[in-house]
């Protein structure tokens, strides 16, 4: 038996996309894994049928994919010299390939003049797309190839610099972002035709098919982000005739589900709970421009159960007849349950661990999910039983003579709430001995920890780390007033953490109190920062993608002009102090623990500002203190980042770890 090692995330895989032919008699999926020499990700298509699973490709670039029917693939692809120089050249365009399952290569089958972001069919020969477009340029994509040189020509010109005059103008993962709208397209093949849905100054914000109808939200997008106003409109596929059926200013919407012959909307007005309520769903009435509550949901609608070992996403809502099956966060678990058209949710499926995508055939889901403290592999679930039959093993070989640490539970009652956690021991545990600990605190706030498999507490534990983690109040998983810190962060939540790390000493007298680390990222980087101002019991922490002063943190995330005044219950012109009081900076004089900050120049969800901020602060008093920049990379560095900066970031964490754990030895 030996221990996980660090490199040892470079040999997962990661599965996602999982999706159903329309028979219901296979499905596809993807499955993406690390490239150290090119320091990048590669992704192939694979296929599931007759419990058995094949791979469709081997080009490595094959991330998403569509059923045209129940024997041929639609995906995008740049396989040809022509298309390679065209992506050399940055031209935005989308090349779209068919695989016959029945046999030979994959040929070409269209290309469209614009970055697709989604497509669905739409019937034969018909399709449905979404494409970023640029508001100086909203019918580029018609133009002849003159004025496309032209416009590729200009962007190369003015690459040097940016213009904003809106706001948000960037979002995190996809650079600058102002003046791009998300355009809904009719694209309609021999000959192909192209037709825009949505206008040309118009953001798309989701759509839904009902038989020959496309219901749509859309926006006219003005300098400011309205979080809240959209019109729901339809379009007829056959006639080309769009309707408005409601507008609203008051209505956060998700998504649109079509369920049946009925459109349900999942989304609030936030009034009870701000912006992280959990969604209501809704049923729409088209006759009255109205929406009914069909359930008035206190969970969540979806999977946030965190893990380091995913790549890609899925569907995590089904419909299957009158009812819609979905994911929900129950604890410390991804979950099934299922919304009839009467508005009664039922669990189906309740595993411990995750489920991260799935789809539905009769009584039985096919799944991407996180259990048994394995990495993704694929399983088939008896919706009746609560069976699950592990169908693949692509992670088997990684973990083959390893020590994988089991969660233990642990529960603390912490300023009346019961605040759930987990541990785990260090390799070779002996209860004899003194064992360094890290404490690793989740991001969100509204997300989880769980018993699933996360490769760096894996690593810390191989290393001889206990590893302990947990929910505090903020967290996903129990009902809105759980999930609801607005106003109180650093209050509740804090006391929930120094309770449940008080517990795990307590339970666990082989770690040494005085070889205790922490760190955290986003939220848990934030909640780092409060740490190291409100107490030093710590040898030292790390703070990964923080919020250190919520009131810079208005004007440079992506999402500060709304989510501060929000989350802090305060505004920036009105009441900055209570945003100040709210604010780790100001504590920045108590803080005496060494601290290694980790962000991204590309992070705009917690700008680098943020990071630096703090650690200039403690570099002014004295304090021993690292910061570790990545360049090109964004908020997910620790999730998807490039391979090696993913190695590196584990690496400087656990090198503090090491010098100051070791210091108090």
């Amino acid at each position: 038996m030996r221990p996980i090692a660090q490199k040892d995330i470079l040999s997962y895989r990661f599965l996602s996309a999982l999706r159903f032919n329309p028979a219901k008699k296979r499905a596809a999926f993807v499955v993406s894994s690390a490239n150290e020499e090119e320091n990048g990700y590669e992704s192939r298509l694979y296929l599931y049928e007759n419990e058995q699973v094949r791979q469709l490709t081997d080009l490595g670039k094959e991330s998403s994919f569509l059923w045209l029917d129940d024997d041929r693939l639609l995906f995008p692809a740049v396989r040809s010299a022509a298309e390679k120089k065209r992506a050399e050249e940055k031209e935005a365009f989308t090349s779209y390939y068919v695989l016959n399952l029945s046999g030979g290569e994959a040929m070409p089958c269209f290309t469209l003049p614009f970055a697709v972001r989604e497509i669905r069919a739409a019937g034969d020969k018909r399709f449905l797309v979404t494409a970023s477009v640029d508001k100086r340029h909203p019918d580029l994509y018609a133009a002849d190839e003159a004025a496309r040189k032209a416009a590729r020509k200009e962007a190369e010109d003015n690459r040097d610099y940016e213009v904003f005059d809106e706001a948000p103008f960037w979002f995190n993962g996809a650079g600058v972002t102002n003046g791009q709208r998300r355009r809904l397209f009719l694209v309609t093949l021999d000959p192909l035709t192209i037709t825009p849905i949505t206008g040309p100054g118009e953001d798309m914000g989701g759509f839904t098919v009902r038989g020959d109808e496309v219901f749509f939200a859309a926006q006219e997008k003005g300098p400011r982000l309205e979080l809240k106003t959209f019109t729901l409109r339809v379009y007829n596929l056959s006639t080309g005739d769009v309707r408005d059926i409601l507008h609203t200013d008051s209505f956060m919407l998700s998504r649109l589900e079509t369920v049946g012959d009925r459109i349900w909307v999942l989304g609030g007005e936030g009034r009870r709970y701000g912006l992280n309520e959990n969604d209501y769903v809704y049923e729409l009435d088209e006759a009255a421009g109205a929406l009914r509550v069909l359930f008035p949901a206190e969970f969540s609608l979806y999977n946030s159960v965190g893990s380091d070992c995913r790549m890609g996403g899925g569907r995590q809502a089904v419909a299957v007849g009158d009812s819609l099956y979905h994911l929900t966060t129950r604890g410390g678990n991804a979950v099934l349950y299922c919304l009839d058209k009467d508005g009664t949710d039922t669990p189906v499926f309740t595993k411990p661990g995750a489920m991260d995508c799935f789809d539905i055939a009769g009584t039985t889901a096919l799944c991407v999910g996180l259990y048994d403290m394995r990495p993704q592999e694929l399983y088939l679930c008896d919706l009746e039983s609560g069976a699950a039959k592990r169908l693949t093993d692509f992670n088997g070989p990684a973990l083959q003579e390893k020590y994988v640490a089991q969660p233990e539970p642990l529960s603390v009652e912490s300023e009346g709430l019961t605040i759930e956690g987990w541990v785990l021991k260090p390799f070779g545990y002996d209860p004899e001995k003194k064992y360094p600990a890290v404490f690793d605190i989740h991001g969100g706030p509204k997300t989880v920890y769980g018993p699933v498999f996360y490769h760096e507490m894996q690593y810390w534990a191989g290393k001889g780390y206990f590893v302990f983690f947990c929910n505090p109040k903020g967290s996903d998983g129990g009902d809105n007033a759980f999930a609801d810190i607005r106003g109180g962060y650093g209050a509740t939540d804090y006391r929930n953490l120094m309770d449940f790390a008080d517990a795990v000493l307590a339970a666990y007298p082989a770690i040494d109190p005085q070889r205790v680390c922490e760190t955290g990222g986003s939220y848990g980087g934030f909640m780092t920062n409060w740490i190291i101002g409100h107490t030093d019991r710590f040898c030292c922490c790390a703070s990964q993608r923080s919020i250190s002063n919520w009131l810079s943190f208005c004007g440079v995330s992506d999402i500060g002009g709304y989510f501060a005044a929000d989350q802090t219950a305060a505004s920036l012109y009105d009441s900055p102090e209570k945003m100040w009081a709210q604010s780790p900076l100001k504590y920045a004089k108590n803080v005496k623990t060494p601290t290694l900050f980790i962000h991204s120049d590309e992070d705009y969800r917690c700008p680098l500002e943020q990071g630096l901020q703090m650690y200039s602060a403690l570099v002014d008093r004295g304090v021993p203190a690292r910061l570790c920049l990545f360049h090109g990379e964004n908020h997910e560095l620790s999730r998807s980042g490039k391979p090696l900066h993913r190695l590196r970031r584990l690496q400087e964490i656990t090198d503090w770890f090491d010098k100051y754990s070791g210091e108090r030895a």
